[in-house]
């Protein structure tokens, strides 16, 4: 089985395609380079508004038609917002794929945004904002970055603001796209069984006379980074907390052993390190996570829990005791070969899924104009060494570079 073979289009646009023979299924994603991020002081919010209403008519199609083109042959059509990243993807049968790709290039490129619909979108929208506010362990994540990457493009919330969402016009979505779609910036990811020249050539069909546009869009990076703590009284029973900080960037060269760490400390094993501690020895949590996300020119490292008011000290100060054995006492043997197994184990897995797996490459393909086999990945996770991580923990688990956002409940703000 091929790993993945590239195509480029005269305008730019990248068709990445991986044959799976086995598959009966075709997944087929549009990543653009834009995201959140991307957004104007009045614009936040707005390129998750585009990817709302990509599915509300195109020049040929109704929003009816949208979603019925693949529902009735048992697909599947989606897409997310990111803060760099705009998906629009789609899963069907392999004998259906030319719809897949035909109804994913319509609606990333021939959207109209009819008025009425944007009317109608606000309130979706608007809706899923209160949904995540009356979701504490949601919301909070969204606004530590904002503690994390004060008064930068990072920290906004993707969804926008009430007031940003409540603005936004039809000529918002046009100009938000000429500004920022590259065509060169574009990758068209696929999973199935399709041989790699027929996958090319239903691409092409409906890809290859796009015109090539460019992007003067410049990001920039985040300023200086000074920790805060916060608490912000919320109506609710029991108090989250996120802790975190900026972290290593998508090309750093400590990228890969700084995501071995916090993969060791609150990664989806139920033995990581903090589950271990916080949940399995005291009791104090119901769960326990530890997110590391690098960006283009900035990382985020995010711990996250939930615990009764009067455990909060207590479970931050096991979590910070983690972090100093971390940084004090280097990783045995057994500890990092158990490390390695267990990483690779999880990569190993996560690239059994089709749709992830394209998704990925996309993305990768995006970030860094490849993609890394799992050999590749493989030996750079074994070439790490004990030494180097905690370098590393030295280096990032500092706590007093370390950001609070807690939130509590409304009758023991202080």
């Amino acid at each position: 089985m091929e790993e993945y073979r590239l195509h480029t289009l005269p305008n730019g646009i990248r068709v990445v395609h991986k044959q799976v023979p086995h598959t009966q299924i075709a997944h087929w994603g549009i990543m653009l380079d834009i995201g959140s991020r991307d957004e104007l002081p009045h614009q936040q919010g707005l390129a998750h508004f585009w990817e709302h209403m990509a599915f509300k008519g195109t020049q040929k199609r109704k929003s009816y038609h949208i979603i019925n083109r693949l529902e009735t042959v048992g697909g599947e059509l989606n897409a997310y917002t990111t803060k760099e990243k705009v998906c629009f993807h789609a899963s069907l049968l392999a004998s259906h794929s030319d719809k897949a790709i035909e109804l994913l290039s319509d609606i990333t490129f021939h959207s109209i945004f009819p008025e009425k619909q944007i009317e109608k979108e606000r309130g979706v929208i608007l809706e899923e904002m209160a949904m995540y506010y009356d979701s504490p362990e949601d919301a909070i994540q969204d606004e530590f970055d904002e503690v994390v990457f004060q008064n930068h493009q990072l920290g906004r919330n993707i969804l926008g603001t009430p007031d940003s969402v409540r603005s936004f016009s039809k000529s918002d979505l046009q100009s938000f796209i000429a500004d920022n779609l590259d065509t060169e910036r574009v990758v068209v990811s696929l999973v199935s069984n399709l041989p790699f020249h027929k996958a090319i050539k239903q691409a092409e069909k409906y890809l290859y006379d796009l015109p090539h546009s460019t992007s003067q869009r410049v990001r920039t990076s985040p300023e200086i980074y000074l920790p805060k703590n916060l608490q912000v009284p919320r109506g609710m029973t029991q108090t989250q907390v996120a802790m975190g900080r900026p972290a290593y960037a998508l090309m750093d060269e400590k990228r890969l052993p700084f995501f071995m760490l916090v993969n060791l400390l609150g990664g989806p094993g139920m033995n990581s390190r903090f589950n271990m501690t916080l949940r399995e020895k005291y009791g104090l949590v119901y769960s326990i996570e530890a997110n590391y996300a690098p960006f283009l020119d900035t990382g985020f490292l995010g711990v996250f829990f939930g615990t009764e008011s009067k455990n909060v000290d207590r479970a931050m100060q096991l979590i910070y005791r983690e972090l100093r054995q971390l940084r004090e006492k280097p990783l045995t043997t057994i500890q990092m070969r158990n490390l390695k197994e267990q990483l690779m184990g999880q990569l190993a897995m996560s690239e059994e899924g089709n749709q992830s797996f394209m998704l990925m490459m996309g993305k990768s393909i995006l970030d860094t104009g490849r993609i890394d086999s799992l050999k590749e990945i493989f030996a750079e996770i074994n070439a790490v060494t004990a030494t180097q991580l905690q370098d590393i923990a030295q280096e990032m688990f500092d706590e007093s570079q370390w950001s609070t956002l807690s939130f509590v409940p409304e009758d023991e703000d202080k």
